[in-house]
C-alpha cells in the first residue's frame, strides 16, 4: 500500500528543521528532504527479495551541509558549467561566482542544493504518493537576473517507479537549467562493490568534448569508435582508464554531456539502462531533457564517511544528470537555456527500478 510519512531529518546551522519524507510503495522506498530537494536515498530489491538503498550520501543532515559534494541535490540555477562565469543576455553582461576553476559551476556555492525548499503540496492519500518542494530564488541570486520560482515533484508512479519534475517560471528572462545529482551504485550502499563493474547502455550517438576546464570546446563529436559509444551496452570500467584517450585524461574520467538529441521532448524518452549483475537490479531512466551528464564519480575523494560511516571513493557511485548542455550561454548552436517571462522550464525524469 503507498504511504507518504514525514519527520525532520536534522536542524540546519541557521535552525531552520530540515524536513524529509519517506515515500513507499510496491517494491520500491524513497526518503526525499527539503534541504536542496534532496533524493537522499532509493530502497529497491535485489533479484533474491532484498532490499537495499542505491545512492550515495549521508546518514545525517550535517555533511550535507557541511562537506556537500552534491549527493542527491537539486542543482541550479543552471546545471553543469558556465566558462568563466560570464554570459551576456539581452545585450547585458552578466558575472558569476567562478567556484570551479576559472568556471562557473551547478549555480555556485550558494546554488539551489545547498537552499531549505520549503514544502508546497504533500499527495498521502494517493495511489501514487507525492512530496513537491518550492523555492524562489529573488533577481540577482547568485548573480543571476530575474526572480525565479522553482519546483521539485518526487512521485512513485507505479511498481518500482518514481517520477522526477521539475518546473520553474521567472519574472523577467533569464538562465534555468535544473537537475538532479544522484549517486547510483545498484549493488547497495554502503558497498565495498565498485560501480565501474555495472553494465550500462546509454542512447546517445554523440558526445561534447571538453577543454581541460571542462568546458564544451563546442564539437559535437560521433562517439562511434571511442569510450563514449554506450549504444550497446558495456562495463562502465571498459574505458575508464584509457590513457590514450585524451578526453578521459582531462576529465580523469567520464564527466561528459552526452548528447540524447537536439532539443527537449514532449514526453520522457528512454536515456540510459544501468545493471548489476551481482545484485541483479536494473535502473531504466527516461528523461525530456536533450543531455545527459554522464559522470563516473572521479573527484570522490574518501575524505568524509559517507552512509554508513564508509569512505566515499572513486568508483564508489555515478550520475547520470539530464540537462541542458554545459555553457548552453555561450554557445549558440547548443539547445537554449533563456527563461522568458511567461514560459515554463520543465523537465520530467523517471526512474524504472527492475531485477533481472
Amino acid at each position: 500500500m503507498a504511504k507518504v510519512t514525514e519527520r525532520r531529518f536534522g536542524t540546519l546551522s541557521t535552525g531552520e528543521d530540515a524536513l524529509a519524507f519517506d515515500l513507499e510503495t510496491e517494491g520500491l522506498s524513497v526518503t526525499v528532504v527539503g534541504f536542496g530537494a534532496m533524493l537522499q536515498a532509493v530502497r529497491v530489491l535485489d533479484r533474491t527479495g532484498r532490499i537495499g538503498d542505491v545512492v550515495l550520501g549521508y546518514d545525517e543532515l550535517r555533511p550535507y551541509e557541511t562537506h556537500p559534494q552534491h549527493f542527491g541535490v537539486s542543482v541550479g540555477r543552471f546545471a553543469n558549467r558556465i566558462a568563466r562565469g560570464r554570459f551576456t543576455l539581452d545585450g547585458r553582461d552578466y558575472r558569476l561566482e567562478t567556484n570551479d576553476g576559472p568556471n562557473h559551476l551547478h549555480g555556485g556555492s550558494a546554488g539551489f542544493g545547498v537552499m531549505n525548499w520549503r514544502v508546497e503540496a504533500v499527495e498521502a492519500e494517493s495511489a501514487n504518493p507525492s512530496v513537491t518542494f518550492a523555492l524562489s530564488s529573488p533577481d540577482g541570486d547568485g548573480g543571476y537576473p530575474g526572480t525565479l520560482h522553482a519546483t521539485a515533484r518526487y512521485e512513485l508512479t507505479g511498481p518500482g517507479e518514481l517520477t522526477l519534475t521539475y518546473e520553474a517560471v521567472s519574472e523577467a528572462p533569464t538562465l534555468c537549467n535544473l537537475t538532479n545529482h544522484a549517486y547510483f551504485n545498484l549493488g547497495g550502499v554502503p558497498t565495498t562493490e565498485s560501480v565501474e563493474n555495472h553494465h550500462l547502455t546509454l542512447a546517445a550517438d554523440r558526445y561534447l568534448p571538453v577543454d581541460d576546464t571542462f568546458i564544451p570546446t563546442g564539437e559535437v563529436r560521433s562517439v562511434k569508435g571511442s569510450v563514449f559509444d554506450f549504444r550497446n551496452g558495456k562495463r562502465v570500467a571498459e574505458g575508464l582508464r584509457d590513457g590514450s584517450e585524451a578526453q578521459m585524461a582531462l576529465a580523469r574520467g567520464f564527466d561528459h554531456c552526452m548528447v540524447l538529441a537536439d532539443d527537449s521532448a514532449p514526453s520522457p524518452r528512454f536515456a540510459a539502462r544501468l545493471a548489476d549483475e551481482r545484485s541483479g537490479r536494473v535502473l531504466e531512466f527516461l528523461t525530456t531533457a536533450p543531455g545527459l551528464q554522464f559522470y563516473s564519480g572521479n573527484s570522490l575523494f574518501g575524505g568524509i564517511p559517507g552512509k554508513g560511516g564508509r569512505l566515499t571513493r572513486m568508483g564508489d557511485g555515478l550520475c547520470l544528470e539530464p540537462q541542458l548542455f554545459p555553457d548552453a550561454p555561450n554557445q549558440p548552436h547548443f539547445p537554449s537555456a533563456r527563461l522568458d517571462t511567461g514560459e515554463t522550464f520543465r523537465q520530467v525524469s523517471i526512474y524504472r527500478f527492475t531485477t533481472a
